[in-house]
């Protein structure tokens, strides 16, 4: 007999994530009661994804639950907050036991690693999709924003760019790559790595960041935007696995620089600061277990350009990722 909706909640996802004492009331009643630390301020994120856009529909369950938090805790990095909480929102076709014990496991097992709580949500049947808000602490004044970006500033990366894009082109058309390579690509894009400790090292030093969800260039793009200024990519400089080095042989430079730039789902965070702190960065970088890349400036004239280091200018054959560009492109986000 299949599980029913009260049944799913109290055995699946009832005690998910560690206890915290800032949570008075949890899974199980109404609506959680929570407390906000004094002098903190509350960071709210929330994503959808959504089977077919946002994941193949073969990808494992517990993939599936680590990247739907993943993403929501990026989203926290991205702003320099610590994650404390996160509600769900699940739509199943079906009430299946092996998929939602993989499921949780997987989601489990993340928030577990970055002691955030499940403290409420919703469960319905419908078409397979994820919803996570997540919540999280930032000292009064201190979080990171999109708009802080100066001329002069330097524009990094916390790693490097394109192995999702990478493994969803290798899905669609196989790649003569060492399997090893594209293993690595596709836990990439199955499993990304939030990047909230570098998120909170980077807190008093990084004047506008952002996570590359839809492509650095796009995202590059809204600090550009909100920050009123430009910047100049430097293409040559762009942090590219091991993978996306190999695969330069078959998809040639500028497809494999495309990815890099355009692609996506990479969920590294991106960020400006001055040069004059890049040693204290890549210092606090270092220590929180990430590394620093310097992939271009920040200019006072708008717009993005991507040059090359011989002043050759690269045009990628797109921005990033659009939901409503009219796009056929699926399981891309």
């Amino acid at each position: 007999m299949a599980l029913s909706e009260f049944e799913i909640i109290q055995h699946y996802f009832h005690e998910l994530g560690p206890r915290r004492s800032d949570v008075v009331c949890g899974v199980g009643d109404d609506a959680a009661l929570l407390e906000v630390p004094a002098e903190m301020e509350l960071a709210v994120s929330l994503d959808t994804l959504v089977s077919g856009v946002h994941f193949p529909a073969d990808t494992p369950a517990d993939a599936v639950g680590h990247k739907a938090l993943a993403v929501g805790l990026s989203d926290l990095a991205a702003m320099g907050a610590e994650p404390a909480w996160f509600t769900l929102g699940l739509t199943l076709p079906a009430s299946d036991e092996d998929w939602l014990t993989a499921f949780s496991a997987g989601l489990g097992a993340l928030a577990a690693r970055h002691g955030v709580r499940l403290v409420g949500g919703d469960l319905t049947r419908g078409a397979l999709s994820v919803t996570i808000q997540v919540h999280g602490f930032v000292p009064r004044g201190a979080a990171l924003l999109r708009r802080g970006a100066r001329p002069g500033d330097r524009v990094y990366v916390t790693g490097s760019l394109g192995d999702a894009g990478l493994a969803l082109r290798a899905l669609r058309a196989p790649l003569s790559l060492p399997p090893d390579l594209l293993h690595g690509a596709r836990r990439h894009l199955e499993r990304p790595v939030p990047r909230v400790r570098e998120g909170l090292a980077l807190r008093g030093l990084a004047h506008a960041a952002i996570d590359v969800s839809d492509g650095l260039c796009a995202d590059l793009g809204h600090i550009l935007a909100a920050s009123g200024v430009g910047a100049t990519l430097w293409v040559d400089a762009l942090p590219l696995s091991p993978a996306l080095q190999a695969a330069q042989d078959i998809l040639g430079e500028a497809d494999s620089l495309s990815l890099a730039l355009t692609a996506g789902d990479d969920y590294e965070l991106c960020f400006t600061a001055s040069p004059a702190d890049e040693p204290r960065l890549r210092h606090r970088l270092a220590e929180a277990g990430g590394v620093l890349c310097p992939v271009g400036v920040i200019e006072s004239r708008r717009g993005l350009r991507c040059e090359h280091a011989d002043g050759r200018i690269f045009f990628p054959p797109a921005r990033g990722y659009e939901h409503f560009s009219g796009s056929s492109d699926e399981a891309s986000r």
